[in-house]
């Protein structure tokens, strides 16, 4: 896989601090000395080869409205049925298949608790199976930025 020097700026640069204003990506390129354009094609190359999963901001749940950790038993055969119709609710976050009886878990969302609860029974309805909400009880921050040694790195550097 092949970086660009931008690229690999980006990723050493922005794990955290991604700028909050009106064009984030001019401001990003005005301190990389790059285009809006070249930084947008950058973000989106990086999502293309699968280093960038996403670009987002992270929200404190307990500020923002409501959220919980959810999870549904369902048969072999129709975790990819269900998993995309989880995914259809705008307010899962992201769901994923685990190796355990409860085989799908998945983040949701919502502005309140009585949303949140709606929005529950909702995806059960319409997957058909039980949901089990695991709410946190405690949050930890956990910083995953990481320094990234480019030594060893096959990139073209521009």
């Amino acid at each position: 896989m092949e970086l660009s020097s931008l690229e690999m700026r980006l990723i050493d640069t922005y794990q955290r601090g991604f700028p909050f204003c009106e064009k984030p990506f001019a401001a990003v390129g005005e301190l990389m000395g790059a285009s809006e354009q070249e930084v947008i094609e950058a973000v989106l190359h990086l999502q293309e080869v699968g280093v960038l999963s996403r670009l987002g901001p992270v929200f404190d749940h307990k500020k923002a409205g409501a959220s919980t950790l959810a999870a549904v038993a369902v048969p072999e055969s129709d975790i990819d049925a269900v998993a995309a119709t989880i995914s259809q609710f705008p307010e899962v976050n992201h769901n994923y298949a685990r190796e355990h009886e409860y085989n799908i878990w998945f983040v949701v969302t919502t502005s309140d608790q009585e949303q949140l609860e709606a929005t529950l029974d909702r995806i059960e309805i319409a997957c058909g199976y039980p949901v089990m909400s695991l709410p946190m009880i405690h949050s930890f921050h956990i910083d995953l930025g990481f320094q990234v040694d480019w030594s060893h790195a096959h990139g073209r550097v521009e």
